[in-house]
């Protein structure tokens, strides 16, 4: 579990196919202290199991579904990418519940200053806007970040200069694919939602939650 509260910017600094598979080393900028093999770490936000540690750097397997659902499907060497080790059970939760595993892929549509914020436009399919609210959480290559304005298969967020200057978003422009991973609880409250406008089909019982259930207790 991680929170989108980056911790740094790492590098790419080996890249070797693993059949289906990628197996990357990754050079961090900062130190990996009580970090060890086996541990995960959110590469991107792609959750991934260190299986090799020296000082800084670190060797991660890349299982066939997360290269064909993210990013890392095109990782070179001197790529760089955001890094974060798992949440502890003391550690303060500044951005939201992240899982790691990655929902689908992003693409930057637009971009522009705006005071001392960066305004950046993504374009997703609308399976993904779907799982959204305005004024929600997403992670955006494992950046928790908040949605100002949604559409059918698009969304807007604001970006500030710390998180541009220490995350990897800073450096999107028009064109370039990010990972997104929609918020968790959210996607739990949709699942629910639709099972209860099914039918009941295969001995399968009807959820009690729905648009009435969540509106008579002031969810709505």
């Amino acid at each position: 579990m991680f929170t989108g509260i980056i911790e740094g910017l790492g590098v790419i600094t080996g890249v070797n196919a693993s059949g289906r598979g990628k197996r990357l080393t990754i050079q961090a900028d900062f130190p990996l202290t009580q970090t060890k093999v086996g541990d995960s770490i959110a590469v991107s936000g792609a959750c991934l199991t260190a299986v090799s540690l020296d000082g800084k750097r670190f060797t991660v397997d890349v299982s066939p579904e997360t290269v064909g659902r993210t990013t890392l499907v095109d990782a070179k060497i001197g790529d760089r990418v955001n890094l974060e080790r798992a949440l502890r059970l003391s550690d303060r939760l500044d951005g939201h519940l992240v899982s790691g595993h990655i929902d689908g892929k992003g693409r930057v549509t637009d971009r522009k200053t705006l005071s001392n914020a960066i305004i950046i436009t993504f374009d997703v399919s609308p399976e993904l806007t779907a799982q959204m609210i305005p004024k929600g959480s997403v992670a955006v290559d494992g950046v928790s970040l908040t949605i100002n304005r949604l559409g059918e298969g698009d969304f807007e967020v604001s970006i500030i200069p710390h998180t541009a200057q220490l995350t990897t978003v800073g450096y999107k422009n028009a064109g370039d694919w990010v990972n997104i991973e929609t918020d968790m609880i959210g996607k739990y409250v949709a699942r629910f939602l639709i099972r209860g406008h099914r039918a009941k089909t295969g001995g399968e019982t009807e959820s009690a939650i729905d648009m009435a259930f969540l509106a008579k207790n002031g969810f709505l």
